[in-house]
């Protein structure tokens, strides 16, 4: 078992007991597989408040300052996380290490999340891999679409 399915067995095993959260991240699994796989490393930091909520980044466009997107920053490592624009200086945030396909998980949990951006090189905050939901949610429905298609062959047909 490689590293990516041991993280979503985790998931599984302490999604809550109702029947309906494990079922639904071993549905997923191929998708959050499909985007960690893309990414260079299978752990990174993510900023936690002490009660463990996840830090959230607002981010407006200078162009159009209406415009929003609400993002959380994947750190590759501590010193990173420290040098990030939301700073480990606050006493009330630590940086933790975390399985990346939880992180990827947080899209859905996260409903105000827009995109997960992932730095992979030490040192460079400049140039990261964002995974937007809007991406996300479209792997998954066409992952969806075609596990119902192969539970039932004549789906479709007209």
């Amino acid at each position: 078992m490689d590293d990516l399915d041991q993280q979503i067995q985790t998931l599984i095993d302490e999604a809550p007991a109702d029947g309906v959260t494990g079922q639904a991240v071993e549905t997923i699994a191929p998708t959050l597989k499909a985007i960690a796989s893309r990414l260079k490393r299978t752990e990174y930091y993510i900023l936690q408040t002490l009660d463990q909520g996840w830090v959230l980044t607002t981010l407006s466009s200078r162009q159009q300052p209406n415009t929003r997107k609400t993002v959380i920053y994947a750190y590759p490592s501590l010193k990173d996380a420290a040098a990030g624009p939301q700073s480990v200086r606050d006493p009330q945030i630590m940086a933790i290490p975390t399985p990346v396909t939880h992180i990827i998980f947080q899209m859905l949990a996260i409903k105000s999340l827009d995109s997960l951006v992932f730095f992979d090189t030490p040192g460079n905050l400049a140039q990261g891999i964002e995974v937007r939901r809007e991406d996300f949610q479209t792997l998954l429905q066409t992952q969806l679409q075609e596990k119902r298609a192969d539970a039932d062959p004549y789906s479709n047909i007209g």
